[in-house]
């Protein structure tokens, strides 16, 4: 086989890829579509908002454990299982804390997923331009704290609040740290929308800002737009990995 035999073929192999991804994607297109269809961020305390809420990020994890296998399971899967642990608490309001716990060991997961062999960091040459790219997310984090800290001092249970969300800022912000140092950029888009919303989200529910019209919305948008490039980004780093080796082995 030549050259342009082999490009062909690979560019045939992607094309099928791409469509044999959509089509595993589809329960998590048309979840995402019932929930905004439904359109319920007010039922508190409703097992069937939770049930919607919840199963996009489920169909998702089960997309890319379908692709990745066993490889993904402590890693991207497990954030997506924790990512709807979370939702369903959150539709209680007495239960924000474990919810937000829940999110916080999704970050977690995401953040040692993009750590892995699967996620190329890029080379020293570039590492200061880097450097400066963290040292503005750790500074927009640090800035929202500051901000929402008086907010959280007059919350219900802000002996637990203003410690929980600073530890879950620094959280996020390692993640989105960690997403650009990968060479993925669906994973990159993955990790900002998700700050995006999850930052969105603290300035309404802690009333530091005036109403936001549809609010509610960009949050949901951004959030599901998030767990879709990080899940993406993940079957697509691994692989890339697997054809590595395989090139490798050839």
């Amino acid at each position: 086989m030549d050259i342009l035999d082999t490009h062909a073929y690979d560019r045939r192999q992607r094309r099928y890829m791409s469509c044999a991804l959509f089509f595993s994607l589809l329960p998590f297109f048309l979840s995402t579509a019932l929930y905004f269809y439904l359109w319920t961020p007010d039922s508190t305390g409703s097992i069937m908002s939770a049930a919607v809420k919840t199963a996009p990020a489920l169909l998702l994890a089960a997309a890319v454990l379908s692709w990745n296998g066993g490889q993904s399971v402590l890693g991207v899967v497990g954030g997506l299982v924790c990512s709807a642990v979370g939702d369903w608490c959150l539709v209680w309001p007495e239960h924000f804390l474990h919810g937000m716990g829940a999110f916080a060991a999704a970050h977690l997961l995401y953040s040692f997923t993009f750590l892995s062999s699967n996620y190329s960091a890029y080379s020293a040459s570039s590492s200061v331009g880097f450097r400066f790219l963290y040292l503005i997310l750790f500074m927009i984090g640090g800035g929202f704290y500051i901000y929402i800290f008086p907010f959280l001092q007059t919350a219900p249970d802000s002996e637990l609040l203003v410690p929980a969300v600073g530890i879950y800022v620094v959280l996020i912000a390692i993640m989105g740290a960690l997403a650009i140092r990968s060479r993925h950029t669906a994973t990159l888009l993955g990790s900002l929308s998700f700050m995006v919303s999850d930052l969105s989200l603290a300035l309404q529910i802690f009333k530091a800002t005036p109403p936001i019209e549809y609010g509610n919305a960009l949050v949901m948008v951004t959030y599901y737009s998030a767990q879709l490039l990080i899940a993406v980004g993940d079957i697509k780093a691994v692989e890339n990995k697997d054809d590595f080796s395989k090139w490798k082995r050839s």
